[in-house]
């Protein structure tokens, strides 16, 4: 099974559902894996979504799993800079 979740063009909070169950899943099917977030195609993304980014963190961190970023680009990328989330997942 993959443990890559593809995030939409716009990251916001009407994505938060979709997004909680499919890493919530991942983690209980793949613990100690690496969940990845394909941000090739996010051209927005607020403070819900990074919010969001924090508490998938965090549960991942309780599972020995990690997380990192890919693909993101752009504003997406700049955003990510800006509140260091590099420090916190690997973005790639």
């Amino acid at each position: 099974m993959s443990t890559t979740i593809a995030i939409p063009e716009r990251f916001d909070f009407s994505f938060h559902k979709a997004f909680t169950d499919q890493y919530n899943k991942l983690l209980e099917e793949n613990a100690g894996a690496t969940i990845t977030l394909d941000f090739s195609r996010v051209m927005y993304l607020d403070s819900a979504a990074l919010g969001m980014i924090v508490l998938l963190q965090k549960r991942a961190k309780a599972s020995n799993s990690d997380v990192e970023i890919v693909s993101a680009n752009g504003t997406a990328l700049e955003i990510l800079e800006i509140a260091n989330f590099d420090k916190m997942v690997k973005i790639r």
